[in-house]
């Protein structure tokens, strides 16, 4: 199941179903199985403060995902800062909604055993990324 929860923010324009959709099939494309997905969208504060606590990293960023994926089978939650895709929306000039599909399916790329510490790991991990904006985001919304 893929639930969607908003803990200090709200986002007008979100599509559940279209991520819903595009996730299950990024998933199964992937050779993989859905399993339990919450997607939680919240705050630069929010989510900085979950990075001190966890991770013990002092600095925002966009996404925080904890795996739960046994085997094959796709679960975590996935922390989004949509103060963060806002802001990396505008520094990279593409249209919000881009990238939070961008950040979105980043997180189930790395649910799915993707990697980006390493300079290989991160071009594998872009080319994924954009292998799937390309194929589940209308050319509309890319800009």
């Amino acid at each position: 199941m893929i639930e969607f929860e908003f803990l200090d923010i709200e986002i007008p324009e979100l599509k559940p179903e279209f991520f819903v959709s595009s996730i299950k099939d990024l998933i199964k494309t992937e050779k993989k199985l859905v399993g339990d997905i919450t997607v939680v969208f919240c705050s630069d504060a929010h989510l900085l403060q979950m990075n001190i606590d966890y991770l013990e990293h002092d600095y925002y960023t966009d996404i925080i995902t904890f795996d739960y994926t046994k085997l094959n089978i796709i679960s975590g939650d996935l922390f989004i800062s949509y103060d963060r895709v806002v802001d990396n929306a505008s520094t990279f000039s593409v249209s919000t909604y881009n990238e939070l599909c961008r950040v979105v399916f980043h997180g189930v790329l790395h649910l799915c055993g993707y990697k980006d510490k390493s300079e290989e790991d991160e071009k594998l991990m872009r080319k994924k990324e954009a292998f799937y904006l390309d194929k589940y985001v209308s050319r509309e919304t890319l800009s």
